[in-house]
């Protein structure tokens, strides 16, 4: 039975809930690492070490939520992890000793890897229910939510609460909050509430090796591209292009503010264009923002680069959520997105790594030719992929009627 507008919107309103907590989960912890390090005295090498152990626990999880959620739905999937996966942000805020915090950090490794597949997968799902693009906002919401996070432990700092007191405030607050949101989430297209014995949307496809290999470059691509304004854009005003101490900071803040707005904006923009022309037009802006940030060193400064780092922006913030939404158009599988998920972590551990390699061996700007050269990859690869994904016998059913507002 299909619900109606007003189930449809709680939903909706729910998944947004549910992206937006995970950004602010996401972010307390970012926010809180300087006094996890300076209480804990871990310095950089161990605190990488955690950060690092958080990446490949969440990515080795996240294959599992993917067959979990296939048999199970994504709701179920959420109702019954996500809540808790937001209150073991309190293991690493108690953690007394640096054993104790990887053990912490890998506890919160599972969580991140169950939520990530399972807010992803049902905004693929709920998606095929509005019958038209709505995934990109939900991306923008969990930037909202990671500043939101900056914003909290800011203003907590400076009545004087320490990292332990905010984390675990940050958690209580998230796990209620992500009860609540997850509550009007809807099975998945084709099933009532009871859900059935299997979690698999109704209609779902094969998706043969060589596309899901392709859709899995696709996102790594995606999320290097991102990584090299999120690690580098402020290291490179400071030490390319000399910026003032006060200034260079706000490069990849005019980054990550373009990227929000975009993202937010994202679904009307892939609704007209359509999946493959947006990746286009999102690959071709990517490359020109980096062009502007690499020719920033000899011509135009500061001005430049930030100028580079917005139009970068303005690309990258639709390039996963096009992804992520032609996959549940051609009717892919919770553990098709599961591997979507993982391409985006993947990306997140290779890409500093890359390109910090590359520029010791030879320069910041050579470095950031890596995402530079990744966005055109994308610009290629990204509409023959979507033409291959939809055009397929498999991924011609029926849609479902758009939903207006």
């Amino acid at each position: 039975m299909t619900p109606d507008p007003l189930t449809l919107r709680r939903a909706r309103i729910g998944l947004h809930g549910a992206f937006a907590t995970s950004g602010f989960v996401m972010g307390a912890w970012a926010a809180s690492l300087p006094g996890v390090d300076d209480r804990l005295g871990l310095g950089e090498a161990r605190l990488g070490t955690t950060l690092l152990l958080i990446q490949l626990v969440g990515l080795a999880t996240m294959a599992v939520a993917g067959r979990i959620a296939d048999r199970i739905t994504t709701r179920r999937l959420l109702i019954w992890t996500a809540p808790a996966s937001q209150l073991v942000l309190i293991a690493p805020a108690i953690a007394p000793g640096y054993p104790a915090l990887l053990a912490c950090a890998a506890l919160y490794g599972v969580g991140v890897g169950f939520v990530e597949v399972g807010i992803n997968a049902h905004s693929v799902e709920l998606e095929r229910r509005y019958g038209r693009p709505i995934i990109s906002a939900f991306h923008g919401l969990w930037s909202l939510g990671g500043a939101a996070a900056g914003v909290f432990t800011s203003l907590c700092l400076g009545l004087g609460f320490g990292d332990q007191a905010i984390l675990i405030t940050a958690a209580v607050l998230s796990t209620v909050a992500m009860a609540a949101f997850t509550r009007p989430l809807l099975p998945p297209p084709g099933q009532d509430a009871s859900g059935g014995s299997s979690g698999t949307p109704a209609g779902a496809a094969k998706i043969g090796t060589v596309l899901l290999g392709a859709l899995f470059l696709l996102g790594l691509g995606g999320t290097l591209v991102e990584s090299g304004a999120m690690d580098w854009a402020n290291f490179h005003a400071a030490n390319v292009l000399d910026a003032d101490a006060a200034l260079a900071p706000l490069s990849f803040t005019v980054f990550a503010c373009v990227m929000t707005v975009f993202r937010l904006l994202g679904d009307p923009i892939r609704a007209k264009l359509g999946p493959d022309r947006t990746l286009l037009w999102a690959g071709a802006a990517a490359v020109a923002g980096y062009i502007l940030v690499l020719f920033s060193a000899t011509a135009g400064g500061l001005a430049l680069a930030w100028t580079g780092w917005a139009l970068a922006g303005s690309g990258i913030a639709v390039m996963v959520p096009v992804v992520f939404s032609a996959i549940g158009e051609a009717g892919g599988s919770p553990s098709n997105i599961a591997l979507m998920s993982m391409s985006g972590s993947a990306g997140l551990l290779l890409g500093p790594a890359a390109i910090g390699y590359l520029a010791e061996g030879t320069s910041l700007t050579i470095g950031l030719m890596v995402p530079a050269v990744l966005a055109a990859f994308m610009a290629f690869l990204g509409p023959a992929t979507m033409r291959s994904l939809l055009n397929r016998p498999a991924a011609a059913e029926p849609k479902a009627p758009a939903l207006a507002e």
